[in-house]
């Protein structure tokens, strides 16, 4: 009788699944070092401190005062009607209250994170974040010719706020020009993933199968993002976790990565990708991002301030396009743009170099063209000058 046949392993397949590439320390790193880089390259520019910004910072700081009031609106309901009942049962020696209290609070803050939604939406209430992206964008670009004036204009990168400014802006995912149906996008998503959010969170609850839900749902989200191998480490170690530091953990991560999504919209709202070219775009720089938004998100929680915080990371942001993409070409261009900007071709060259010599990146790997007219950095800097 002829044994049974062993079925091949593709090596390929499974080395694929455990690739961490795109997502290696070293890129992530990186992201956070850009992160205090782009921040201190954002607050150099004068225009941050104009009457007008400092009109949008007394509302981000009362903007922020409101989503906190918002957000303590359930808890405060609570607690109304707690004391109420005190009335009626003694609540002095037990702890259940204050238990549904802190768990009210917990579930805002990290399950749907409540406050981060809601700094999320000014974006499409006000073109404040678009304009200072584009104002950072074109101050960095400012930046770079000031600090390269003594060199060849030939030798030096194309500018990047010329041409993108020609684009029309329209909503990144939709690529429609309907704040309404912009805003319609970004309310379907959030609610999707805050109920998707409260239903494994409540799982997690569950006798017996409970303790395994959170690992599962990290595993089954993370494979595809941090590779097999660090998805698996993460189920195995979720699974004696307090569940707390579990959903911190993960909702962190998560969270980041929809600011960073947030914080790119500007730059894709301009530039169109098709939907999988965006992904592809995403994934080639997701250690990297991930790094750089970390730090942000950690600064954006903070109340009061976390508005202003959203500011500057915006700002920021401008500074690393111009160190993860190339300059983009005029509008009739964009299509083969876009698709040439999928993988991130000096990566390894990139994250080799130091921060001192992160400007020599597009050097490196710079296309052979002639220059535009908008790309040329005296025309830039000469513009500068005369206002």
């Amino acid at each position: 009788m002829d044994s049974p046949e062993i079925p091949k392993i593709d090596n390929e397949k499974l080395k694929k699944q455990f690739d961490v590439s795109h997502f290696d320390l070293n890129a992530v790193l990186r992201g956070i070092q850009l992160t205090l880089v782009g921040a201190h390259r954002a607050l150099q520019n004068p225009a941050l401190f104009t009457s007008e910004i400092y009109k949008q910072a007394v509302a981000a700081v009362i903007a922020g005062l409101a989503i906190r009031l918002i957000v303590a609106i359930p808890v405060t309901g609570v607690r109304v009607l707690l004391w109420f009942l005190s009335f009626v049962f003694r609540l002095d020696s037990v702890t259940w209250d204050d238990g549904i209290v802190g768990g009210l609070n917990f579930i805002e803050e990290y399950v749907l994170q409540v406050p981060f939604f809601l700094m999320a939406l000014m974006r499409y209430i006000t073109p404040t974040l678009d304009n200072m992206f584009m104002d950072s964008l074109r101050w960095v670009d400012l930046t770079y010719v000031r600090k390269h004036k003594q060199d060849d204009p030939d030798s030096l990168r194309d500018m990047y706020y010329p041409n993108l400014k020609m684009y029309k802006p329209a909503d990144g995912s939709t690529h429609s020009t309907s704040t309404a149906e912009a805003v319609s996008v970004f309310l379907l998503r959030f609610a999707r993933k805050g109920a998707i959010s409260l239903a494994v969170f409540a799982l997690s609850y569950l006798p017996v199968v409970g303790r395994f839900v959170l690992p599962a749902a990290s595993f089954y989200t993370l494979h595809k993002a941090v590779g097999l191998g660090p998805a698996s480490v993460i189920f195995g170690t979720g699974v004696f976790l307090p569940r707390r530091y579990l959903v911190i953990f993960l909702q962190s991560y998560f969270a980041s990565r929809t600011l960073m999504r947030e914080l790119l919209e500007p730059y894709f709202s301009r530039v169109r990708f098709t939907k999988e070219q965006k992904k592809k775009w995403f994934r080639s720089r997701e250690g990297l991002l991930f790094g750089f938004a970390i730090g942000f998100y950690v600064l954006v929680r903070i109340p009061l301030v976390g508005v202003l915080v959203y500011g500057i990371a915006e700002a920021s942001t401008a500074y690393l396009i111009t160190k993860i993409t190339d300059p983009p070409p005029p509008p009739r261009e964009a299509a083969e743009f876009a698709a040439s900007q999928q993988e991130w071709r000096n990566k390894h060259e990139f994250l080799s170099l130091s921060l001192d010599s992160l400007d020599s990146i597009h050097r490196i790997s710079r296309p052979n063209k002639p220059q535009l007219v908008t790309d040329n950095p005296s025309t830039l800097l000469s513009a500068e000058k005369s206002e």
